[in-house]
């Protein structure tokens, strides 16, 4: 029974659009590790050089690449296991089984773990067509290619796995919040996992990197020290150097073998206090703490025949003041404010208290770099759990079918759209205030760009995969790009100091909101004609 859980859950999410979204990412990731010889960027070098693409090098570049990746975005697809149950009505099927709590757990670790192992399947072969593509060596050694992904990606796909579903089964870190956390930790793991002298040799790629030394030192090649694992753009070429593998030894390999135990030792902790969809035990929970809802813990979501997310008529919140009327005229002004209303209902008072704060902090910054550079960024990033709800309540509160009926999909989609670009024009007024008072017409050229692009990216990505996660995986390291001075898409122009294409960037950036809601549009029409 366990093991038909695990099957059965397994093929049930690799249907999903969101897991087809992070494998295509994993397979471009595998085209990235490998880049050709004139590229002006490298996942992995040791100096200013790099392995010649052989088995040996290529399998373990792309194992890093693919096992940091994974980790991150495969979090966000897998960390719904226990939910989908919940919301599915299948937990209280099971609840009726003789199906033991730990027995449960352990299936949906399993189940998560050949998620994302079948990435790695997909990034192995990957691995295999770029060491033929790149053509820098004809000789195919699987062992070499291959032991990588089984040595480093293996744990750490396996942790991941066990990670999401300890978050899922704690209340607090089940919400957006969790979501945000979890890059947080991954941003920790990803850099301080590298060091010299980690318990169980850290992420793994310490014992590799001293390999790689030892045969650069037999090749009198001259080392530095220095040593890089993530995107870097380069201003020359890389010098080459032969590496012919890692022969790991019996403390490394043991090391590998306890990260696989402590993964699955973390899967059976919340056996400990998960209810396994007990109705008695939920009704003693709902008595202590009310249940999340689907907006990620951000907001409570009000339904017609509740009272709301504050205790008495007399303290309405801002989504009251939105209310409209069914009166006739203005049906497009009447959408756009019923969808304003939706986003921002029952959002609690902390957030606009953090919202308020950035604000302030804009308008009284001395310097408008700091604007851009800083106080933007924060400011576009206090609204992800609000952005990530866009084009995926229709089908969390079952209304698609309702909603259908509707005679023009277009309109509903703008309406939307538009209030996803409200949240954003309000989240980042403070920063709008001073480029317009500055008369820095590039920053608001790019500020408009982004007010643009960040709603376009949340409503496409929630009208494809239908949950707030895709969103939420993406937009995070993009913003965190930008946060840290690295122009790999500068979506609201913080970076024109230090890039080639500043001037054209925010018309780029206008021109992929377009190609954004295109598909946006494409799809709803698809989806509806399905219907019909």
């Amino acid at each position: 029974m366990l093991t038909g859980l695990a099957a059965a859950d397994f093929r049930d999410r690799v249907r999903r659009p969101a897991y087809f979204v992070i494998l295509a990412s994993a397979v471009a990731l595998g085209y990235v590790a490998v880049p050709d010889s004139d590229a002006k960027w490298m996942i992995m070098q040791i100096g200013d050089h790099r392995g010649v693409y052989n088995s040996a090098y290529v399998g373990m570049v792309t194992a890093l690449a693919s096992g940091l990746w994974i980790t991150l975005g495969g979090f966000y697809i897998v960390r719904n296991s226990i939910e989908r149950d919940r919301s599915t009505r299948v937990g209280q099927l099971l609840a009726a089984t003789p199906l033991r709590t730990s027995a449960y757990m352990v299936g949906k670790f399993l189940s998560n773990l050949m998620l994302l192992s079948s990435m790695l399947v997909v990034l192995a072969v990957t691995a295999l067509v770029m060491q033929l593509a790149r053509g820098e060596s004809h000789d195919i050694d699987l062992i070499a290619l291959w032991q990588p992904f089984v040595l480093i990606a293996l744990p750490l796909v396996a942790l991941t796995a066990a990670l999401a579903l300890l978050f899922e089964s704690l209340p607090l870190l089940r919400s957006g919040l969790g979501n945000i956390l979890w890059f947080c930790i991954w941003m920790v793991v990803s850099t301080a996992g590298q060091g010299p002298g980690l318990p169980l040799d850290g992420i793994g790629v310490n014992s590799v990197v001293r390999s790689m030394y030892a045969d650069m030192v037999a090749q009198h090649i001259e080392v530095d020290g220095s040593f890089s694992l993530g995107l870097t753009y380069l201003d020359k070429p890389l010098g080459l150097f032969t590496w012919d593998g890692f022969t790991p030894t019996a403390g490394y390999v043991l090391g590998r073998v306890t990260l696989l135990l402590i993964a699955v030792a973390i899967c059976m902790l919340p056996a400990l206090w998960f209810g396994r969809f007990d109705p008695a035990r939920a009704r003693q929970s709902k008595a202590r703490a009310p249940e999340q809802g689907p907006a990620d813990g951000l907001v409570q979501p009000v339904f017609i025949d509740e009272v709301g997310p504050y205790s008495g008529p007399s303290r309405p919140t801002v989504a009251t003041v939105l209310r409209t009327r069914p009166e006739p005229g203005s049906v497009t002004l009447r959408l756009w404010a019923g969808e304003v209303r939706i986003l921002l209902q029952g959002v609690r008072w902390w957030w606009w208290t953090g919202a308020a704060f950035l604000m302030i902090c804009a308008l009284a910054s001395p310097e408008i770099h700091g604007i851009v550079r800083v106080m933007l960024p924060l400011a576009w990033i206090w609204p992800m759990l609000i952005w990530s709800r866009l084009g995926t309540q229709r089908h969390e509160y079952h209304v698609d079918g309702m909603l259908s009926a509707y005679p023009s999909v277009r309109r509903r989609i703008l309406a939307e759209w538009a209030a996803g670009l409200t949240i954003t024009v309000v989240a980042g007024i403070g920063p709008l205030i001073r480029l317009v008072a500055a008369a820095d017409w590039l920053g608001l050229a790019g500020w408009v760009g982004g007010a643009l692009f960040i709603p376009s990216l949340a409503l496409t990505l929630g009208t494809l995969s239908r949950t707030h996660r895709l969103f939420q995986a993406v937009y995070l390291p993009l913003w965190y790009s930008v946060a840290n001075g690295l122009p790999i898409f500068d979506f609201m122009g913080a970076l024109r100091d230090s890039s080639e294409l500043a001037t054209a960037q925010p018309s780029v950036t206008i021109a992929v909101s377009a190609a954004l809601m295109s598909v946006v549009f494409m799809t709803g029409v698809l989806r509806r004609f399905g219907r019909d």
